[in-house]
């Protein structure tokens, strides 16, 4: 693409257009600053809202393809990559998923999470050379996020996904984008012009932080990872981690700290197969057979077996 072509692009994307309301922050004092930033990120949750309809159709993609046993990829760049590498690695440890079935791409690799990686972004052939190294299938559903919809490196994954079959979802903040042309669903958030003309770590970022999150978290209580709003497959792999799974199995079954942190030893540290247990008065055998013959949905085995 040429410079003039890419300028012309440029000034069609909505994130990337001045802010009438912040021309003049550079004068004002810190406070004032703080105050225009922060009522700009009030208008961050109504773009969110207004795309719900759609971030829905993602989540039941997205559990479609772990009910199949597919993975959920993210992908993108600067900003959008590392975002997706966050929710990424953070599912491990909250939901207790398998390494590898959600995984985060950044263009430029592994490098480009803490530094920038120039030209990255625009790297067509690696987008797809990144999906092939991880034999994407049919199963697999890849999200592809861009603040401004155009990244060749995420417009190329997304494309190649179609081809092997698989579902895709776009990420934006601006309408009628090429990566939601390109995708089977079509996500935007649109925030608008951000408070530093063209900053998209800001505005944009944060909708795709909350959107991230709704698409993970969504998809883990679909295929069972919680009871009520309590993280019962969260993996106790630290102190502080296996307090809070001490604390979830008392919240859940109304028991004392021992009660629980006995049940949990009994249980190999397993949260569900504690609160089963504990709930249901069976052995932890018993407990993990009729989370099995459920599918792992905590409530439909607390249901299934008598008190």
């Amino acid at each position: 693409m040429t410079q003039l072509n890419l300028l012309s692009e440029l000034n069609s994307i909505a994130s990337e257009g001045r802010n009438t309301d912040t021309l003049d922050i550079d004068t004002l004092p810190t406070l004032a600053i703080l105050e225009k930033i922060n009522q700009e990120d009030h208008k961050v949750a109504g773009a969110v809202n207004d795309a719900l309809s759609d971030i829905a159709l993602g989540v039941d993609a997205i559990v479609s393809s772990f009910n199949q046993g597919g993975r959920l990829i993210y992908m993108g760049a600067g900003t959008s990559g590392r975002l997706g590498i966050l929710d990424a690695v953070e599912c491990m440890p909250t939901f207790s998923v398998p390494e590898g079935m959600v995984i985060g791409l950044i263009a430029g690799g592994e490098n480009a999470v803490i530094h920038a990686v120039e030209g990255a972004e625009d790297d067509r052939e690696k987008g797809i050379a990144d999906l092939k190294a991880l034999n994407f299938n049919q199963k697999d559903v890849l999200v592809g996020i861009a603040a401004s919809g155009r990244t060749p490196y995420v417009a190329a994954g997304l494309e190649y996904a179609k081809q092997c079959k698989g579902q895709t979802i776009a990420l934006s903040c601006n309408p009628n984008s090429v990566i939601g042309q390109i995708a089977d669903i079509d996500i935007c958030a649109q925030v608008g012009p951000e408070v530093l003309t063209g900053s998209t770590r800001l505005k944009s970022g944060t909708a795709q932080k909350l959107i991230l999150n709704m698409l993970s978290t969504a998809s883990m209580i679909r295929i069972g990872k919680t009871y009520q709003n309590l993280m019962v497959d969260v993996k106790a792999s630290n102190q502080k981690l296996h307090a809070r799974a001490v604390r979830i199995v008392m919240q859940a079954t109304d028991c004392d700290e021992q009660l629980a942190y006995n049940a949990l030893e009994q249980a190999n540290n397993e949260v569900k197969v504690a609160i089963l247990m504990l709930l249901t008065h069976v052995n932890a055998q018993q407990a993990r057979e009729t989370l099995s013959k459920e599918k792992g949905f905590l409530r439909n085995a607390v249901s299934q077996e008598p008190r």
